[in-house]
């Protein structure tokens, strides 16, 4: 699991864009990410449980943890990769996932990180790049409750599953088809 504060030359992203399966393939996949853990946060219910979260009455998000290397990836090119892989402009929607665990929303580590994102959202409503306005929320990072371990690395171990198949594996091919060069070399 990842700690809630970056070690020595790593920061973190934590991000919230639908379900955490989708996210966590394809955080997982790219180039200068040290880890990812799928997990929940800015709710009201101490250390929730997936039930607690799916039925919305814990307030959390599904979102990802997702460990860097700034030396070899920057926080916006995880923002870009971020905003490639879930629609932005739905409110607590993502696809057939509805409810307001699955919001779009960026929890910042720092100042740096919150001017960044604020400066990419402002760019995307200038240039109308979605086509709708971006709902994507932006909050200071809280509390971090990782999810259940049958949840973490779940594409990976159940690649096979329809919803990996019908939902995470298009979102992955999306990827590698826009990041093809920043994958990283297996």
């Amino acid at each position: 699991m990842l700690p809630e504060t970056p070690s020595a030359g790593s920061e973190i992203a934590t991000l919230a864009g639908g379900c955490f399966w989708c996210l966590e393939a394809v955080f997982d996949e790219l180039e200068g990410v040290t880890g990812v853990v799928s997990g929940y946060a800015d709710g009201h219910t101490p250390d929730p449980d997936y039930r607690q979260v799916c039925s919305g009455e814990s307030g959390h998000a599904e979102v990802v943890q997702v460990r860097f290397d700034p030396a070899r990836i920057g926080y916006r090119e995880i923002l870009e990769v971020f905003f490639t892989i879930h629609d932005p402009t739905t409110l607590n929607r993502q696809g057939n996932d509805v409810g307001t665990q699955y919001r779009s929303a960026i929890y910042f580590h720092s100042p740096q990180q919150q001017a960044e994102a604020a400066a990419l959202l402002d760019e995307f409503a200038t240039a109308n790049v979605f086509g709708a306005p971006v709902v994507t929320a932006l909050s200071p990072a809280g509390t971090f409750y990782p999810a259940e371990d049958y949840h973490q690395r779940y594409y990976r171990n159940n690649a096979h599953q329809s919803y990996c198949q019908f939902v995470v594996a298009p979102k992955l091919a999306k990827f590698h088809q826009l990041f093809a060069a920043k994958r990283k070399v297996k």
